[in-house]
């Protein structure tokens, strides 16, 4: 299959919320495979951004009134749609990123289920509910949700599909409206996916594509909505809490890793190897939850590290547009700049490379092998700081406890893994990792794909939950309606006050003995 063709990109940049984009300044996008440019993008402004939030604050007034169930309509059309445009999607998620096919169908399939999952049970999780009142049969307690207004969404370049639209549905099906900021080497997979959206029958005020830097567009967006979503880098994250902050605005993120994977002596290793190489360099490694870190017991060590290393020099890497290669490219030269730096700085120190270790830019500017690395000590760069590309360094160790408390050993807390003998053995070692998802017998799919199930981080690796309830609820304002039947809080009639004082905290200490209470 070719990349997409230069009308599509043409149609798609038609709809970036940019008025006069014909004469607005622009920057290239690039093909991650040849690093040739194959289409240009307007370079939106804060004033953009702030009209689009403008124009999105007053399409949501009449969005918000819809009950939750027309709103899910909406949502579970883009999700048949997604099914429907797979290949181009794919396409342009390729070409924006230089990852392998596999993980672009990983992607298109994910925005698919989300989408879903919430059409599917959003109403249900934003449906009025009563909650016992303060005193029984006497006070009528309902909580209801009501949406934020405009969400703003700041997104990355690594999963530019998952991560422009997974969040941004929940926000819609809470009744608010979205605009949102993607990365600029990769913003026509955000407006593909808003076209999807328009189709279903998004009014497109609702969603908003505002290209554009962070430091200027990402800017307004933190000024001017009313909560924010980032995923990114835990120091950027950091910088953009304290912003909303100020603003007293809600906030959550997902932001960086350094993900562990521990492998026990009676594990099955083969299955180990084809599961951790699955884990470690799943689109190229640049995946906030993938595994950099594998702590495997001595007793297997050298099996495990032996077929692991012949796994991935045997993997296939090249720029197709087909499902014929393992890996693909990096994203950018920046990233393939910073894998070889941790590499480099690891041999000059004394770390063994296993397999892989090189730039191949006889395959496109690029790409850079699937490395893994052994002997790596705590001097090295890459022991403690997250890569965010396709290297992994293995650590024999005595025992599970030894491999729970060095992977515990880290300021991150995003995702782990665990292949161990039984699954409950497993369940045990699971629980006793501090990260936000913990997966066995796989490195990260489980978790991500369980959509019902809340995915975040620990630590220094996000604030709050993207999927599940949580992810839907942080969306919203929760209201309390309190009605007070019957009994007032100055007495009961025909009851004299100073009686009806004495007899309260009597009454109060005799509720613990009704159910619930």
């Amino acid at each position: 299959m070719p990349k997409p063709a230069p009308a599509y990109f043409q149609r798609l940049a038609a709809l970036a919320a940019i008025d006069n984009a014909a004469d607005r300044p622009t920057r290239p996008v690039l093909e991650a495979y040849s690093g040739a440019e194959m289409a240009t993008i307007p370079v939106g402004t804060a004033e953009d951004l702030e009209l689009a939030v403008a124009r999105a604050r007053a399409a949501q007034t009449a969005w918000g009134d819809l009950s939750a169930a027309d709103r899910a309509k909406v949502i579970g059309r883009f999700s048949e749609l997604v099914h429907d445009h797979a290949d181009e999607l794919m396409d342009i998620a390729q070409a924006e990123t230089g990852k392998a096919r596999i993980y672009a169908q990983e992607e298109v399939i994910d925005v698919a289920l989300t989408a879903r999952f919430y059409a599917q049970n959003g109403p249900k999780m934003l449906a009025d509910r009563k909650v016992q009142g303060m005193l029984p049969g006497a006070t009528d307690v309902r909580v209801r949700y009501q949406p934020k207004g405009v969400v703003g969404v700041i997104s990355p370049w690594n999963y530019p599909l998952t991560l422009a639209v997974s969040d941004a549905v929940a926000a819609l099906i809470a009744g608010n409206g979205v605009v949102i900021k993607p990365d600029s080497n990769t913003p026509y997979c955000c407006l593909a996916l808003a076209e999807l959206l328009y189709q279903a029958g998004l009014p497109r005020e609702l969603f908003a594509v505002v290209p554009g830097p962070g430091s200027v567009v990402g800017q307004a967006i933190v000024a001017h909505t009313d909560y924010v979503m980032f995923t990114g880098s835990s120091a950027t994250g950091a910088t953009l809490a304290a912003q909303a902050g100020k603003r007293l605005i809600g906030f959550s993120a997902e932001l960086g890793g350094k993900n562990p994977l521990i492998i026990t002596k009676n594990a099955d290793v083969d299955r180990a190897v084809s599961g951790a190489a699955r884990a470690c360099y799943s689109n190229s490694g640049q995946l906030c939850i993938s595994i950099e870190r594998i702590y495997v017991d001595r007793a297997i060590a050298d099996e495990f590290t032996e077929k692991f290393a012949q796994h991935v020099k045997d993997m296939t890497l090249a720029g197709t547009y087909d499902f014929n290669a393992d890996m693909g490219s990096l994203a950018s030269a920046q990233q393939v700049e910073t894998v070889d730096e941790h590499v480099t700085d690891a041999v000059a120190k004394g770390a063994k490379v296993l397999a892989g270790g090189r730039k191949r830019a006889d395959l496109g500017p690029f790409f850079y092998e699937p490395t893994v690395l052994g002997d790596v000590s705590e001097e090295m760069t890459c022991f403690a700081a997250e890569t965010f590309g396709p290297l992994v360094s293995i650590y024999p160790v005595d025992s599970t406890d030894e491999a729970i408390k060095r992977a515990n050993d880290t300021d991150y807390g995003l995702n782990a893994s665990v292949f161990a003998g039984s699954n409950d053995e497993a369940q045990k070692i699971a629980e006793q990792i501090h990260a936000g998802t913990v997966n066995i017998n796989e490195g990260y799919a489980a978790a991500w794909g369980s959509t019902g199930a809340p995915m975040g981080g620990m630590g220094v690796s996000g604030v709050g939950r993207r999927h599940g309830e949580e992810g839907l609820l942080k969306y919203t304002e929760p209201q309390t309606i309190a009605t007070q039947r019957f009994i007032g809080l100055d007495g009961i009639r025909g009851i004299p006050q100073s009686l009806y004082l004495k007899l309260t905290p009597q009454l109060i200490k005799s509720l613990k003995y009704l159910p619930g209470r």
